[in-house]
Parts: structure tokens; sequence; C-alpha cells
């Protein structure tokens, strides 16, 4: 047998018997009445202490639970929000508005045959504003499925600021087509000749703008980002491109 494995063992052993001793010493200390008091105490301790780790175990569980919980509640509070949001920027321009309650009289000509009587408050009628189509906000989900290589960078917040820039362009394109002739100032009459030469058979009743349009009703860029922003509505079928006479005009899906 070598050196080495010689002194192994005999370290082997002194270490046995090392920890035997302390066991019988710590066994005759329990058998001490001065000691005794103490280790019921500690013992005690010990138990009160499990105790309370696991009350502390229950209520960690309880606060992750809690927390999944809440977690979901936010995300179903965000998509809400989102959706209130689009409805918000979204009303219809035209909603059926309450009939208002007239006072009807009745004009009794015999016994046996009575009419109806005109209501008192007959209004006439007023003009309503031509209808102006606009593109509806991406959704949240329609952003989600927009290819990677296509949105890039780009935010959420960043289409839908374009969008909204789109629509008021739109807008103030098409209020001055339907604004009467002689309330038009010379600038405006001058817009109002360039809309009509830049209709085409293509574009007869839709709505569309082209970027002269963009750069005068907006503070909005035509550069690079914004064509890209375009690629995304064409994908998410809020615009279309119709080409012609060296013009692109941007139609209102």
């Amino acid at each position: 047998m070598a050196s080495s494995d010689l002194e192994d063992l005999c370290s082997h052993i002194n270490t046995k018997i090392s920890t035997i001793k302390k066991t019988l010493q710590l066994r005759n200390m329990g058998q001490e009445p001065s000691l005794k008091s103490v280790l019921c105490k500690i013992g005690h301790e010990m138990f009160l202490l499990n105790g309370l780790l696991n009350k502390m175990e229950i209520e960690v569980e309880h606060q992750e639970k809690l927390k999944n919980s809440l977690k979901e509640m936010q995300e179903s509070i965000e998509r809400d929000y989102n959706e209130a949001q689009h409805l918000r920027e979204n009303i219809p321009p035209h909603l059926p508005k309450a009939i208002p309650k007239c006072t009807v009289g009745l004009i009794v000509k015999s016994e046996e045959q009575s009419k109806v009587a005109e209501p008192e408050c007959v209004k006439k009628p007023t003009k309503e504003p031509k209808f102006i189509k606009e593109a509806p906000l991406i959704m949240a989900q329609e952003f989600e499925g927009v290819p990677a290589y296509m949105r890039g960078r780009l935010t959420y917040d960043q289409i839908n600021g374009v969008v909204q820039d789109l629509n008021k362009a739109v807008v103030s394109k098409y209020k001055i087509l339907h604004q009467p002739m002689k309330s038009m100032s010379s600038a405006v009459r001058n817009l109002y000749h360039r809309f009509l030469e830049e209709e085409t058979k293509d574009t007869k009743g839709e709505f569309f703008i082209v970027e002269a349009d963009i750069k005068e009703f907006t503070q909005l860029k035509v550069d690079k980002r914004f064509h890209s922003i375009l690629n995304i509505l064409r994908h998410c079928q809020r615009v279309r491109e119709v080409r012609g006479a060296r013009l692109v005009r941007y139609v209102i899906c």
C-alpha cells in the first residue's frame, strides 16, 4: 500500500472518530438538566421558523398568481384602449340624428272622420355636408402582420401618424371641391382647377391626393421614410396608386 493511501485512510478514520466524539458530546449535553431548557427553546424556535417559511412560500405563490393575473388584465385593457382609440378617431361623419318630437294637432272634420294636422315643428331641410372618404387607422394586429422587412424600424404610431396626415390632406382637398365657386379666393380657385385637371377616368368617383396636396395641407415630408410607410399602407389596403401623365395619385381604399 502506498504511503499516500495510508495517510488518506488515517485521515478518514480520524475524521470519523472526531464526528463520533462530537455526537457523544451532544448526546451527553442533552442529558444535562441545565441545557435541556435551552435545547427545547431552540427546537421551538426552529419549529416556528419552519412554519414562517411555509407561510412565506404560500404567499410567494399567491403573489406570483396575482402578478400573472394583473399582466393579463393589463394586456386586455391595452387592447380595449387601442380599439376605443381607433373608434374615437374614426367616428363616421354621418351618424343618424335624433328625430325631434313634434306636437301634432287633430282636426276633426266630422263625427266619423278625423285627420292628423301638420306637425308644428316643421323645419326647413338643411343641406347635409357631402361625404369625404378617409383611410382607417392601422390596427395593432394588422401592424404585427406586416412583414418584418417591410416594417424595418418603423413604429405603429409613425404609420398611423402618416394615415392621419393623408386623411387631413384628403379632407382639405375635397372641402374645396365641394365649396361654391363664388366663395373662393383666387388662390383657392387655382387649387380647385388643379384638382380638376388631375382627375382621370381611373379616379372618377374616387377620393385621391397627390404629393402636391400633401405638401399643401400637411407638414409631412415626402421622403424615403414616407414611401416606406406607403408600401405598408398599400400592403394593408389603405391606399392604392394610380399613375398617369407623370403623376402618382394616392387613392383611398
